[in-house]
């Protein structure tokens, strides 16, 4: 989770499928009449949704006033007839809803989660996801307003406001028409059958890129500077046996002599083959691994720090995977290079990631020994040169 929310930002994909599992086997533990109460969306229902989709592209969005002003003046501006006069008052809040108001056309409830008629931060929540499942579904154009006496309905709205519609804090990487035909279903059902589509791409996004892309990372057992070192010194090997070979070609030497310098070239090419692929060959004859940026203040005793480090990343219904307020970034930032260089480290406990390290170190010292043999060889082919 920790590489999905620092190093891939797409933490959401993960979060999601383990908030459906987990509501799919919820959903079958309800008794069989709440059941029955969210039919199920068929594979049929779903490719006629999709045609219907098709045919009748997606209503032009309302524009904001901020986008208006950037415009105003300009051929791309907004015309008037397009303006909705919207009623005097606060236009940053909504008229809290009462208990005593009653039907249906009563007024939008207010997205704050306290209000003057004594509601309850959870029941301000609510009314706060149900504004912005109701936004998705009027930005999807579905008139046909979703069953409130089925089961599980009011998470439903919460997963909308969180994972579903347009600006969410959590949005998954939808296409349009994906978005409309989940929202579609969901107005229709809340039976966990209606996000098959859904579900289905963020697995595969999460078993054929994220955890490829997971396992490439976790090969790299030192940090961005260490690589980086570990790679110039590769190139520095490199040169000095070059450098090696042609004094002694130079020379008067016996063409023996020339072998020497297969010394530097070995470990030069091995140590950059290594390098990258992302591993540090220092570190991986130990079997360590350098701790993460975010580790390494794990146990940092400032309390504030502490706070920010226990947010549970695991919390499928929580908010923004944002991170950048996080201190850890800046008291990385503070360190100097060489400590960057030579941090502090742990051992590998993972015994499958220490074998595909083991092959890569294989593969590195095959390379530099067919390649060292290659240039050795020119070298001692070469005559003398006698020139001292």
């Amino acid at each position: 989770m920790n590489y999905l929310i620092y190093i891939e930002h797409a933490a959401e994909n993960l979060q999601f499928f383990l908030w459906y599992k987990d509501y799919a086997k919820r959903f079958d533990l309800l008794s069989e009449n709440e059941r029955k109460l969210a039919p199920v969306w068929t594979a049929e229902q779903a490719e006629a949704q999709a045609l219907a989709t098709k045919d009748n592209p997606a209503p032009m969005k309302t524009i904001s006033a901020e986008t208006k002003a950037i415009f105003k003046g300009v051929d791309f501006a907004a015309p008037k007839a397009t303006v909705v006069e919207m009623g005097r008052g606060n236009p940053f809040n909504s008229p809290p809803m009462t208990p005593n108001s009653g039907g249906g056309d009563s007024v939008t409830p207010s997205e704050y989660p306290w209000s003057d008629s004594g509601s309850t931060l959870r029941s301000g929540f609510k009314a706060s996801h149900d504004k912005k499942a109701a936004g998705a579904f009027n930005a999807a154009d579905i008139k046909l307003q979703p069953f409130t006496i089925q089961p599980l309905r009011e998470e439903i709205s919460r997963i909308i406001s969180i994972y579903i519609a347009d600006g969410a804090p959590r949005q998954l990487n939808l296409s349009a028409k994906e978005r409309a035909a989940l929202l579609h279903a969901l107005a229709v059902t809340t039976h966990p059958t209606a996000f098959r589509q859904v579900i289905h791409t963020v697995e595969w996004t999460l078993r054929h890129q994220a955890h490829q892309n997971f396992i490439r990372w976790t090969i790299c057992n030192g940090n961005r500077p260490r690589v980086i070192f570990a790679r110039g010194l590769g190139v520095g090997g490199i040169v000095g046996g070059i450098i090696a070979a042609v004094l002694i070609v130079l020379s008067d030497a016996g063409r023996g002599w020339r072998v020497l310098s297969a010394i530097g070239l070995m470990i030069g090419i091995a140590t950059l083959v290594a390098a990258w692929k992302g591993m540090c060959v220092v570190l991986h004859g130990m079997h360590h691994r350098h701790l993460r940026p975010w580790e390494l203040f794990a146990e940092d005793d400032d309390a504030s720090s502490v706070m920010e480090m226990e947010k549970d990343p695991f919390d499928c219904l929580g908010t923004s995977n944002s991170y950048e307020d996080q201190p850890w970034i800046a008291k990385y930032q503070k360190r100097n290079l060489i400590r960057k260089i030579f941090d502090r480290e742990v051992w590998i406990q993972e015994p499958a990631l220490r074998q595909i390290q083991d092959t890569i170190f294989l593969q590195a010292v095959l390379a530099s020994v067919v390649l060292t043999t290659i240039c050795v060889g020119i070298f001692v082919a070469l005559p003398k040169g006698n020139f001292y």
